[in-house]
Order: structure tokens, then C-alpha cells, then sequence
């Protein structure tokens, strides 16, 4: 199983990356290898201002290839499988006041 490792530096990168349209939490990781839709990874992240890693076993469901339109970076979009409410929670409670924003993210 591929292993991802992933550190948002600040809240906007966080924003950008966070899939609240799926259910029950997805999450966009900026990569360059090849993955397949359905592919199952393990991914490791640390939150901004934080210095632990949270890691959860997901599923590929979204993949942005190198070139994609609108200027969005090459990487995959991860459906979270483990804990999945324990992500959302942490994710979202930092995210709390850019939830509405209509900034641009890197999947929609």
C-alpha cells in the first residue's frame, strides 16, 4: 500500500485541499506518481500550527493530472476510511471561519 505524507503550512492550503462534498470527509493531496481510482493509501498529515501527524487509511476518488484546467495542481483526491469522524472534526474546526468562503480549491 502506498504511503503519502502530507504537512498543510497554513489554513488557506488546508482550505484548498479539504473536500467537504464527500461524504463522510475527503481531502486532496498534491503528488506526482500515478495513482489508480479506488486504490487504497495510507496518508499521514499535520495540521497547520501543529506538530502532530494524523494518519488514516483512504480511498482514491478524484485525480487532478499534471495540466489540469484552471491551474489546479496535479494530485489525488482522497475519500477518508479510517476514523473518518475524528478527521472532519479536526479539519473542520480549524476551517470553521473559510467553510462559506467561495474561494477557488483544488478539485471544484
Amino acid at each position: 500500500m502506498t504511503n503519502l505524507v502530507v504537512k498543510f503550512d497554513s489554513l488557506q492550503q488546508l482550505y484548498r485541499a479539504y473536500m467537504p462534498f464527500i461524504k463522510p470527509v475527503g481531502i486532496f493531496v498534491s503528488c506526482s506518481e500515478s495513482f489508480t481510482l479506488g486504490q487504497e493509501i495510507q496518508v499521514s498529515y499535520q495540521l497547520p500550527g501543529g506538530s502532530v501527524a494524523h494518519n488514516f487509511t483512504g480511498s482514491v476518488i478524484w485525480i487532478n493530472p499534471l495540466g489540469a484546467s484552471g491551474g489546479r495542481p496535479a494530485g489525488i483526491g482522497v475519500k477518508i476510511l479510517s476514523d473518518s469522524g475524528f478527521h472532519k472534526h479536526q479539519i473542520e474546526q480549524l476551517l470553521s471561519q473559510q467553510l462559506a468562503s467561495g474561494d477557488l480549491t483544488c478539485t471544484m
